[in-house]
C-alpha cells in the first residue's frame, strides 16, 4: 500500500465526527435507558456511535491507504432525496401513510438513472403496504392510513 493523504475521504470522516459529536452533545441530558427499556437518548446515541466509528474509518483511511476517494455529492439523487423526506412530511398526517410512502419512495427513486420505474412502483406499493401495517396496525400509531 501506498502512503498518501486522501484530503475528501480524511474530510468526511472529521464531518461525521463532528456531526455525532454534536449529537451527543445535544442528547447529553436525555435518559440513556436499557436496551429493554429504552430511554429518549439511546436510539441518537447509539446512530451517533456508529457515525464516530464510520467516520475514524474515513478520517483515518483517507489519511493513510492510497484507496479509492469517495465520490463528491451529485445535485439530483440529492434533490430527490431531500424532495421525498419533504413530500412524506407534507402527506403523512394529511393523505395518509400510505400515499406518503409512496410518493416518498417514488420521489427519491427517480434520484437513481440504474432504477427502472417498474421496480421503483413494485417497491413503493411494498413499502406503503409494510408501512401501513407496521406503524398503523401492529403499533396503533395515530396516523390516518389514508385520505378516505
Amino acid at each position: 500500500m501506498t502512503s498518501r493523504v486522501d484530503l475528501r475521504d480524511a474530510l468526511f470522516g472529521v464531518f461525521l465526527i463532528a456531526v455525532a459529536a454534536l449529537v451527543f452533545y445535544a442528547t447529553r441530558k436525555l435518559s440513556f435507558g436499557t436496551p429493554a427499556d429504552m430511554g429518549p437518548g439511546f436510539m441518537p446515541r447509539v446512530l451517533a456511535g456508529i457515525a464516530t466509528a464510520f467516520g475514524a474509518y474515513f478520517a483515518i483511511r483517507g489519511v493513510t491507504t492510497a484507496g479509492e476517494p469517495i465520490d463528491p455529492p451529485q445535485a439530483r439523487p440529492l434533490a430527490c432525496l431531500l424532495a421525498g423526506v419533504a413530500a412524506f412530511a407534507l402527506l403523512g398526517l394529511t393523505a395518509g401513510i400510505v400515499v406518503a410512502a409512496f410518493a416518498t419512495v417514488v420521489i427519491a427513486g427517480l434520484g437513481s438513472r440504474e432504477t427502472k420505474p417498474l421496480e421503483i412502483a413494485l417497491f413503493a406499493i411494498a413499502v406503503a403496504a409494510a408501512s401501513a401495517l407496521l406503524f398503523v396496525k401492529a403499533l396503533s400509531l395515530p396516523m390516518p392510513i389514508g385520505p378516505w
